[in-house]
């Protein structure tokens, strides 16, 4: 796989993939194969090994902070929570429960995890394999027993007696203070978390601090519902409660803060509700494509065209999945061709691509956050081949850092009607072809690349995942070449000169 520089800081090419692992699971599963315990700091060198070949540019190492004895207890007391973990753990016991790496007591690498000693040497481990390092920012809330509860009040959306008689729900008296409790405005309030004041001076100061902190151990973070923290739907959530928004918007505030310092330090944004955009312009390298996601997984081939003509300036500042710790896995909710050929649009899009660690197996138990252990699970083999093969053919430079174009698709006189095929290229020091058939019927398009310099040659066009070639003319390839592909088929064509025969090669 190619090795990617990452010896300046900022250096993270401008499409990375990502690899999300799920940190407490991942070591606890790392000790039952070791016979031994393996912390963050005692990882086998064999395993980051393993990462690097994989072709990620970043890892994110979900869940390395403190998290909350009283979220643990409030978790355990919490039926319709213990239920979900008994179904995700035949063998679940009370000790599994972890606690939610979103319940954070403090913004320090928990001990049982390694500390932070553990989080300096897996950083040195990714650093010397070319990888960079993403962690978690929560800014909305925190655990009811953070320092800053009892040391720091004003940093948080207060209540009255009242309010907690009234809505105890959403309300908590903590050491003779009413807090609210953490939510957003389409849901009830989360029972373990204290909601953090975004209109507040002082927690802005002391949430850029904290990320200043942060960026002394890792390359980037991924910013838990950013969009909570966005002025008009803090105050919608609020209203009154908090008062007036600041003149500078919370996102831009704390960004600048932190890039003063670290310009290359990476944002992520899980965001929603169509905020993508304007967290972008608050500062955020990409944010979550959540619907790619939906229209992929609902065969909405309409609404997947439109996604994808949008403008290519914002499409490259997005983050693509199929799978990550919020979603089902992908292999329970898809068939195995459309969980091949989602995977095809969705990796070989321009913006970030998120990997989830046990996608590429077949993983297909959606563990809660609360837990430490994952359920015992055979490998897919004939999913991880195809893995393989994807992930080998994306570690061409080009897919990180050449030029991403969607392409014409044109009807075919057989199939005249609108056509579920859809295709996009990239150009680089290589140029590579993409068409992908999100539908569940055999359809047949033409598809045109940009290539103008390539007419009046032909053209080999090889296919690593199938490991089929074809030859072209230029012409044809420009003017619209023929494509028919079977229900969530595919080509990802590498486009090279054909002008030399290759013995044995498909036509």
């Amino acid at each position: 796989m190619e090795d990617h520089d990452r010896s300046r800081e900022g250096s993270v090419p401008p499409h990375p993939l990502l690899l999300e692992i799920d940190t407490w699971p991942w070591l606890n599963g790392l000790a039952r194969s070791e016979g031994r315990p393996v912390l963050l700091g005692s990882v086998p060198a064999a395993v980051w090994d393993a990462v690097a070949e994989g072709g990620y540019d970043v890892v994110w190492l979900m869940g390395v902070w403190q998290r909350s004895p009283v979220g643990v207890a409030l978790a355990l007391g919490d039926l319709d929570l213990v239920r979900s973990f008994e179904a995700a753990l035949p063998d679940y016991t009370d000790e599994d429960v972890v606690g939610s790496p979103y319940c954070i007591r403090d913004y320090v690498v928990d001990e049982r995890l390694g500390g932070p000693a553990g989080l300096a040497t897996a950083r040195a481990e990714l650093r010397a394999r070319g990888l960079g390092l993403l962690l978690d920012f929560v800014p909305n809330h925190v655990a009811p027993d953070h320092p800053w509860v009892s040391g720091h009040p004003d940093r948080f959306v207060l209540g009255e007696p009242a309010d907690l008689e009234q809505d105890p729900a959403t309300f908590v008296e903590l050491g003779g203070r009413v807090f609210a409790h953490g939510r957003d405005p389409y849901f009830p309030a989360w029972p373990d978390v204290v909601q953090l004041n975004a209109f507040s001076a002082a927690l802005r100061v002391a949430a850029a601090e904290t990320l200043l902190d942060i960026a002394g151990q890792c390359d980037g973070v991924r910013c838990d519902m950013a969009m909570l923290m966005m002025d008009d739907v803090f105050a919608s959530t609020w209203g009154d409660r908090v008062g007036p928004p600041s003149t500078t918007p919370y996102w831009p505030e704390v960004i600048g803060a932190v890039r003063g310092s670290h310009p290359g330090f990476l944002f992520v944004a899980e965001a929603y509700w169509d905020r993508e955009f304007a967290l972008q312009r608050q500062g955020f390298d990409h944010c979550y494509d959540k619907r790619l996601y939906d229209r992929l997984t609902s065969s909405d081939t309409s609404g997947v065209e439109a996604h994808l003509s949008a403008d290519p300036d914002y499409q490259a500042r997005l983050l693509r999945f199929i799978e990550n710790h919020d979603e089902p896995r992908a292999a329970s909710v898809l068939g195995p061709e459309q969980h091949r050929a989602a995977a095809i649009a969705t990796f070989t899009q321009c913006g970030a691509r998120l990997v989830h660690d046990g996608q590429t197996t077949g993983r297909r138990t959606h563990l809660p956050v609360f837990l430490g252990r994952f359920p015992e699970e055979p490998d897919d083999e004939e999913l991880n081949a195809f893995y393989h093969r994807l992930l080998d053919a994306l570690a061409d430079p080009t897919f990180r850092t050449g030029e991403w174009r969607w392409c014409r698709t044109l009807p075919w006189a057989d199939d005249p009607g609108t056509s579920p095929i859809l295709s996009w290229c990239w150009t680089g020091d290589t140029r590579w072809l993409v068409a992908v058939n999100v539908s569940e019927r055999r359809c047949s398009a033409r598809v045109a690349g940009p290539w103008p310099d390539l007419r009046g040659g032909t053209v080999r066009l090889h296919d690593p995942t199938q490991d089929v070639t074809y030859h072209r003319t230029g012409n044809d390839l420009n003017d619209g070449m023929y494509v028919e592909l079977p229900p969530w088929g595919w080509h990802l064509f590498r486009i090279d000169d054909g002008s030399a025969a290759f013995e044995g090669e498909a036509s």
